[in-house]
Parts: C-alpha cells; sequence; structure tokens
C-alpha cells in the first residue's frame, strides 16, 4: 500500500529510533510526509544517523527506563509540534539467559525494564495528550516467541508476554476514546547482528525491517481505525 504523504503534518513519535528496526520505522513514516520524534540512547548517534533537528524532526537521546525521561520526551515533543499522533514503542532488546531458577534478580529486572517499563514510561506521558485530542495511535513492539515460555529466555519471553497483555488492556480501556492500541510480534528480525550470531542460518526466512515496519506503519494508519487490541504476528518464513 502506498502511504505516500498519508501522515502529513501527523506526529509520529519512534523510540529505539537509532536501531535496526527504529530506522526502518523512522524511514517509513517519513516517506510517508510525517514529522518525526526520534528518540535513543545516544545524541550523538542520533545525529549521525537522521541528521540534526529541524523543523520537520526532533532527535532525543534518553533512558527511558527512566519514568522522568518519557515525560520529557513528551514535553519537547509537544513544545515543537503541539501534538503527538502516534506513539511506535520500539525499544526493546533480547537477552539469552541461564535457567529460570538460576536466573538473577538483576537479568528479571533488566528485560522487564528494558522491554515493559520503557513502554509503560511512554505511554503514562503520551496517553494524556492523546486524550485530550480525542484521538491517537500506539503500536508496541512485542515478539511471537513470548506466545510461549522458552528454556533459556525465560525473562526475555515472560517481559514480552507482559508487553502484550499490556497492548491489549490498554486497548481496551481507550478504544471508545478514539485511541487504537495493538502490537506486533516478529519471529527472528535481519539485521547484521542476527547474521554474525548466526552465521549458518538462512536470512531469507527472516523478517525484513522494512517489511515489519510496513505492518507497523499500518496500523498507525486510518486503514487500521477498526483494529484494536491485536497482536499482529510479522513471521516471514520462520
Amino acid at each position: 500500500m502506498n502511504y505516500a504523504q498519508a501522515f502529513e503534518n501527523q506526529v509520529i513519535v519512534i523510540t529505539g529510533a537509532s536501531g535496526n528496526l527504529g530506522r526502518a520505522v523512522a524511514d517509513a513514516f517519513a516517506q510517508a510526509g510525517a514529522r518525526r520524534v526520534l528518540v535513543g540512547l545516544s545524541q550523538a548517534q542520533l545525529e549521525a544517523t537522521f541528521g540534526p533537528s529541524d523543523q520537520g524532526q526532533l532527535l532525543l537521546a534518553a533512558d527511558l527506563t527512566q519514568k522522568s525521561a518519557g515525560q520529557a520526551v513528551v514535553a519537547q515533543a509537544l513544545a515543537q509540534f503541539g501534538r503527538i499522533d502516534v506513539l511506535c514503542n520500539v525499544a526493546g532488546g533480547f537477552r539469552m539467559g541461564p535457567a529460570v531458577h538460576e536466573t538473577p534478580d538483576a537479568d528479571w529486572e533488566f528485560l522487564f525494564a528494558l522491554n515493559l517499563r520503557s513502554v509503560l514510561h511512554m505511554v503514562q506521558a503520551v496517553v494524556p495528550s492523546m486524550l485530550a485530542q480525542g484521538v491517537g495511535k500506539i503500536v508496541n513492539v512485542g515478539a511471537f516467541a513470548a506466545a510461549r515460555g522458552v528454556a533459556h529466555m525465560g525473562a526475555y519471553t515472560a517481559s514480552k508476554s507482559a508487553l502484550a497483555r499490556v497492548t491489549e488492556a490498554m486497548s481496551g480501556e481507550l478504544r471508545e476514546q478514539g485511541i487504537n492500541v495493538n502490537c506486533v510480534l516478529p519471529t527472528i528480525i535481519d539485521t547484521p547482528e542476527n547474521r554474525s550470531a548466526m552465521p549458518d542460518a538462512d536470512p531469507a526466512r527472516w523478517v525484513d525491517p522494512a517489511d515489519l515496519a510496513a505492518a507497523i506503519v499500518f496500523l498507525a494508519s486510518p486503514q487500521a481505525r477498526a483494529i484494536h487490541g491485536a497482536c499482529l504476528p510479522v513471521t516471514g518464513l520462520s
């Protein structure tokens, strides 16, 4: 589907913008005419990837595991653009681990902070402005693997499963107020890091970041206005 200028004058907040998927999502929304708030851990990396902030984009470094960081991002976005139409919670991460009974508290806390608390901090900051507007879209990035527990991935699958349940809960709370909340569930994404970690695998079977970005853009588009609380598998051939 061609989304050229479909998001003109809309403001899209993208967390994890410096990562492989974040860059693909940012590029897809740029091609659709959106103004973008691009959030990552490093200002230097953001500027190296996207250039400086200007009238059409705002680059913000933030550690979203801290609640104050989410509040600051949203305040700066609203100060520059006056509204936020779409929040794409791309920031997150993966880590294998020991058996559940051997997993230290720090590993549980790390993955829940990365994959869930960062999302909670952003929605806590963004949703009030969307409620005031009477419209908004939130798209989270979950994981297909989190549909069930997997050995040595207990903390990861638990954190991403919790994100799916939070997506559904938020949808139930906000759907009557003009806000769509959904998530995508990818399998392995074709990134340089995954190719390096799995040199014997066939990356043609994985999910291209541009294809996953297209699914995210769809869920943020007017064509998805009737979709609420969906956890959409995006699996390629894997």
